[in-house]
């Protein structure tokens, strides 16, 4: 691999982890407001109708960027722009006809679902959100092509302005549904309700910037097309065949991936009657572990899904062109810059859990010690998602599609016959649900593994990638629980003891990776900025 295709595939894959992180924090950060706005029944409501409407998107049109951009890619290295863009074209029309049965089925079903899964007032919601899988299937189409032409800098800049429309819209309505409702015995659905109206709102605002987007670049596609002298065109039925190829088996995996949450949902609010607990108990329950738990997790999770949307393209282009060393050498690059992310976040997740909770939920001050609780037992999920998530994406940009949605259903087996009798026979209560969460990803992840080493002959340096971040983030965790501890004792302020915590610990554990030379002086310097940090660092390289 040359170093300029490294520097492209870092800098590409760092703008869109950027533009996760970025995106993830504003979610935080107005999810913290609107969580303490609708309490812990309403986090609960939100959280399963968000689940459910996950599951939607995911059958309608989840598989269409990673589809598109990897399709488009492959004929783009090839030089087959006319036929990149009727893969463009004729995955519109599959998005307009996906989007409008996945919006109906939400829509049309809202009063069942709320049935099935026993959760008065989750009709409300489910209404609210139903079109936004519409928008967001015209919206995946477009980020894959602009992915498939190796440029992810209209998906980044479409998923921040998605997420700063969605937190504005989502706070107001939140804040109007629950005053206009407080009296009603259903306040915790309107506020739900609430909530989803920014997910629509900032779906559509970002649809129409990536199209805006499109007509000041389709000059540059047209001529692109005109320049085409590509022997062979495909017909529409040649790729809605490729299409159907591609993205089956990423929807299929990604629903397996999506449904095990909500089937936790589903088994655990039709369990936890049979172990005697109310119905308010049990939604605000679901609401701490999908909220203040799962909302947590994601964060470090979005930079490995981004990782992963900005590698399949650059992997399967190298696939294409049959060039074996580079696509090992890629797939190298990816997870030793995934796990430098995921290790110090779930260790740093671990050890300032409760100082965390008591910042960010202070209005759920009940459920404080049961959510620092479930942090302290599952962050190392963090790894195992981001792991997984990788390792998929390897598997399905080297045209390996089905097996990531063997290894998902086989975790998923498992999963429900560990889950269910933990709930059904032990106190474990929602703990459960969070060893589930640990060990779903981590079957897939061992799965995974053993297959990339099977295809591709890969073998991962271990020291470097994985046992160098582990020990630096260890060192880390210690520095930072002794920093908090200190600054909490002098100041008594939980915030400004965290903040203080967290920045330090980060320089400690940059120190530490410098220290046991995790990066070689080449490696730095294929990094985005690489020649400005190997200048400050020139003494460890």
């Amino acid at each position: 691999m040359t170093k300029q295709s490294k520097q492209n595939l870092l800098m590409q894959g760092s703008i869109l982890a950027a533009a996760g992180i970025i995106t993830r924090l504003i979610g935080l950060l107005y999810r913290v407001p609107m969580a303490n706005m609708l309490g812990a029944e309403g986090n609960g409501l939100y959280s399963v109708a968000f689940g459910i409407y996950n599951i939607t998107l995911t059958l309608s049109s989840y598989g269409l960027p990673l589809a598109v951009s990897k399709i488009i890619s492959q004929r783009t290295a090839n030089k087959e722009y006319r036929n990149a863009n009727h893969v463009f074209h004729n995955a519109l029309l599959l998005a307009l006809i996906l989007g409008s049965i996945a919006c109906a089925a939400i829509y049309l079903g809202a009063d069942t679902l709320e049935i099935i899964y026993s959760q008065k007032g989750l009709a409300k919601p489910l209404r609210i959100v139903a079109p936004t899988t519409f928008v967001m299937a015209l919206l995946g189409v477009f980020r894959g092509l602009y992915q498939g032409k190796h440029t992810m800098i209209p998906t980044a800049i479409s998923q921040i302005v998605e997420q700063i429309v969605n937190v504005m819209v989502s706070l107001l309505a939140v804040y109007q549904f629950t005053q206009v409702y407080r009296d009603s015995d259903q306040v915790a659905a309107y506020g739900a309700a609430g909530g989803m109206c920014g997910t629509f709102a900032g779906a559509l605002i970002a649809l129409i910037f990536v199209i805006i987007i499109f007509i000041l670049y389709k000059p540059t596609l047209d001529r692109q097309v005109k320049r085409d002298r590509t022997a062979i065109d495909e017909t529409n039925l040649e790729i809605y065949r490729v299409l159907a190829i591609t993205v089956l088996p990423i929807i299929i995996s990604q629903t397996v991936y999506q449904i095990g949450s909500t089937i936790d949902d589903y088994i655990f609010a039709n369990v936890m009657p049979l172990r005697g607990l109310k119905q308010s108990l049990i939604t605000s329950l679901q609401g701490v572990y999908n909220t203040q738990f799962n909302l947590l997790i994601n964060i470090p999770v979005a930079v490995a899904t981004s990782l992963a949307a900005s590698a399949m393209p650059s992997i399967a282009a190298s696939y294409k062109r049959h060039e074996i060393s580079e696509i090992v050498e890629k797939i190298h690059y990816v997870i030793k810059f995934n796990m430098m992310i995921a290790f110090p976040s779930a260790v740093g997740l671990s050890v300032l859990a409760l100082p965390i909770m008591k910042m960010l939920f202070p209005a759920i001050s009940e459920y404080h010690d049961l959510s620092a609780n479930l942090l302290l037992v599952g962050s190392s999920a963090v790894i195992f998602y981001s792991l997984s998530t990788i390792t998929s994406s390897i598997l399905q940009g080297t045209d390996h599609m089905k097996t990531p949605i063997y290894h998902a259903a086989i975790s998923l087996v498992i999963h429900l016959f560990l889950v269910y009798p933990l709930l059904r026979y032990t106190d474990l209560n929602v703990y459960a649900l969070v060893i589930g969460s640990i060990t779903f990803p981590m079957v897939i992840c061992i799965l995974n593994w053993i297959s990339v080493g099977h295809f591709l002959g890969y073998r991962q340096e271990v020291v470097k990638s994985f046992l160098v971040p582990l020990v630096s983030s260890l060192v880390m965790g210690l520095v930072a629980v002794g920093i908090y501890q200190l600054t909490y004792f002098l100041l008594s302020n939980n915030t400004f003891s965290v903040i203080v915590s967290i920045l330090l610990g980060a320089m400690v554990y940059f120190f530490m990776l410098l220290i046991l030379k995790c990066f070689s002086k080449e490696e730095v310097l294929n990094l985005p900025f690489g020649y400005r940090i190997a200048k400050i660092c020139k003494h460890f390289l």
